[in-house]
């Protein structure tokens, strides 16, 4: 079984803006007192692989069951190019896009680690930008 690949399934984190840029919404200039009450930094994003689509919606179910995430968005059919073991492979698999709350990443991280079928649970975790 494959590991949880270095480049493709690590968890990667986003700041607030990156997640409004993708959305198509114009992003805003952060303020500690903003009328949403979004403290800049607090939310994040994490993005990890998965062999195929019921692992993914297990996991998915789970961290949003544990209120380890406020939602998971599928994507299937993606393409992960990597090294393992000395050698290049080529996989599909299905990538979740995984939004939370930056205080519960660490948890999230742990839980993902804990369940995912994958051999080696990588993760690369970034500070949340401001």
């Amino acid at each position: 079984m494959p590991a949880l690949l270095p480049v493709a399934s690590r968890l990667l984190l986003l700041p607030r803006a990156l997640q409004s840029m993708a959305s198509g919404s114009p992003p805003t200039q952060p303020s500690l007192a903003s009328d949403s009450g979004y403290v800049p930094g607090s939310v994040s994003a994490a993005f990890v692989t998965c062999p195929n689509e019921k692992v993914a919606k297990e996991i998915a179910r789970a961290v949003v069951e544990k209120r380890l995430a406020a939602c998971v968005n599928l994507i299937p059919q993606i393409t992960s190019i990597y090294e393992w073991k000395g050698k290049i492979e080529e996989d599909s698999e299905v990538l979740m896009m995984i939004k939370t709350q930056s205080s519960l990443v660490s948890a999230l991280t742990d839980f993902v680690r804990s369940v995912h079928p994958y051999e080696v649970a990588e993760s690369h975790l970034d500070e949340p930008c401001s």
